[in-house]
């Protein structure tokens, strides 16, 4: 248990929580939403997934993240209260809204890939 609440006390590793608590993303994908660098990100998914909070799957060259069933089945209280404080607080407000943004956008991980800025000068422009 400490060790959970060890990865889950750091904001930018929240913040990535509230994402994928609604949405499966790969790592480029939450560099764009949260505006993180790859390595930043990628070290606080690593955090994650060392808890097992988190899950990831390959898809071809990409992997994508969501928050495992462990999680859920086993800390079941924990999930339902972060949820809670998600949907209070503004940063995480701002994020998912980001992330819808970008989910309804028509840009992939390949677009992200070729022009990260471009796709988030979008998500700026569109919020």
């Amino acid at each position: 248990m400490v060790e959970i609440f060890k990865a889950l006390g750091d904001e930018n590793r929240l913040r990535i929580l509230n994402i994928l608590m609604h949405h499966e993303l790969c790592v480029c994908e939450l560099e764009v939403v949260l505006d993180l660098s790859q390595s930043n990100a990628s070290r606080h998914l690593g955090k994650l997934r060392q808890t097992s909070i988190i899950s990831a799957s390959k898809d071809a060259q990409w992997i994508h993240y969501k928050v495992s069933d462990r999680f859920l089945k086993d800390h079941k209280n924990l999930a339902e209260y972060l949820k809670l404080m998600f949907s209070e607080g503004e940063i995480y407000k701002n994020d998912l809204n980001r992330c819808i943004i970008y989910k309804n956008s028509v840009y992939t991980c390949q677009n992200i890939t070729n022009d990260r800025q471009m796709v988030i000068g979008y998500i700026n422009q569109s919020i």
